[in-house]
């Protein structure tokens, strides 16, 4: 059976019927990247610096440092490292990225955390990742800060695929269809191809709820609102979504070759255990969608999870759930902007761990 091939029974390889690919959020061994692709339908990978952090931290690629001996610089090291890696599973997903046309069988790598709020510093490295790892099927992740934003639109003009990470509120996500639309419309201006350009839109789930329920445990009374902000904001995101890229305006770029730049649920990790393990992948099966799973997750849904479109469904109860929250004092623009500065700082931390972990194995 080819990597495509659909199996019955498994509810992931189910969910690839309602227009959603599957991805996997981690870094396993090539063997195991290709079990997952063959038995789950996986369609890509998604990596970031914690995936990285853990990787290198836990001894996955201790072999590689043997073969970069005599280099002194922990950032060199560590791309060396993670462009290495990203090869590699770039290649095994690249039956999938042939068989879908471009669509699915990417492998995303992030730029530096460090550079999250350095406009020219985020093309700069972006550029350099593309061309180092240079695989087709290769998607540069940039956050979606106020100074990634511009970073964004200028990689897509250049013909680089990028996944626009930590992505947390609908007004922010707008700018980052924006940006799509204008670097596509430079790239057609100057008569370049635009449909192998991709990009995926990383909407952040399961931390909304997080940050909301602990701000309705303050607020005695509205436990009922506890467990529904992170979906409510999903789809309101996809809402936005549908107008975007049934728009005139982009039928023209589609007409071109243009992709949609695909909503990708990305932290969908369940982190209140008063919660369905699979609550946010089942929720969010719909057309046109990514949904980046971690390994605990993506192991329940395979075992229990149920594959069904709900993404459109429940529209009125989700835009009711937003306007109660703002009814009760809940600042979901306060909350998501406070959630991306943690994400970056997270980030960073763990690109700070990485670095101090390849220093200790070059000075032993």
């Amino acid at each position: 059976m080819g990597p495509m091939t659909l199996l019955t029974g498994n509810p992931l390889k189910e969910v690839l019927k309602y227009g959603q690919g599957v991805w996997y959020d981690g870094l396993v061994s090539v063997e195991e990247f290709r079990r997952l692709i063959e038995e789950d339908g996986i369609r890509g990978a998604t990596t970031n610096p914690t995936i990285f952090e853990k990787a290198i931290s836990g001894g996955q690629y201790d072999a590689e440092f043997q073969s970069l001996t005599g280099v002194q610089n922990e950032e060199l090291v560590y791309q060396a490292i993670a462009v290495k890696a990203v090869q590699e599973v770039a290649d095994v997903f690249r039956p999938v990225y042939e068989e879908t046309n471009g669509r699915d069988g990417f492998v995303s790598m992030e730029v530096s955390p460090f550079l999250a709020h350095d406009t020219e510093g985020t093309v700069r490295e972006a550029r350099e990742l593309f061309g180092r790892v240079g695989r087709k099927n290769l998607m540069i992740k940039v956050p979606a800060t106020k100074e990634g934003i511009p970073a964004v639109e200028t990689l897509i003009a250049e013909g680089v695929s990028v996944n626009v990470t930590l992505i947390f509120s609908v007004e922010r996500y707008r700018e980052v269809m924006e940006a799509y639309l204008k670097g596509s419309e430079r790239r057609l201006a100057k008569g370049l191809p635009l449909h192998l350009t991709a990009s995926v839109a990383s909407f952040f789930v399961s931390r909304v709820d997080t940050a909301v329920d602990k701000r309705l445990v303050e607020k005695a009374g509205h436990q009922r609102l506890a467990g529904k902000a992170a979906i409510a904001n999903s789809k309101a995101a996809y809402e936005e979504f549908e107008k975007t890229f049934f728009s005139a305006r982009f039928m023209k770029l589609k007409e071109k070759g243009a992709q949609v730049q695909r909503p990708l649920w990305a932290s969908t990790g369940t982190k209140d255990p008063r919660y369905r393990d699979v609550l946010y992948v089942e929720a969010l099966i719909g057309p046109d969608t990514v949904n980046t799973i971690p390994p605990a997750t993506l192991a329940a849904f395979r075992d229990h999870g149920t594959a069904a479109a709900r993404l459109k469904e429940n529209r009125v109860e989700a835009r009711r759930v937003l306007e109660e929250l703002k009814g009760v004092g809940v600042d979901l623009s306060e909350i998501t902007r406070d959630l991306e500065k943690a994400g970056v700082e997270a980030f960073s931390e763990s690109y700070r761990k990485i670095l101090q972990v390849i220093r200790g194995k070059i000075e032993d």
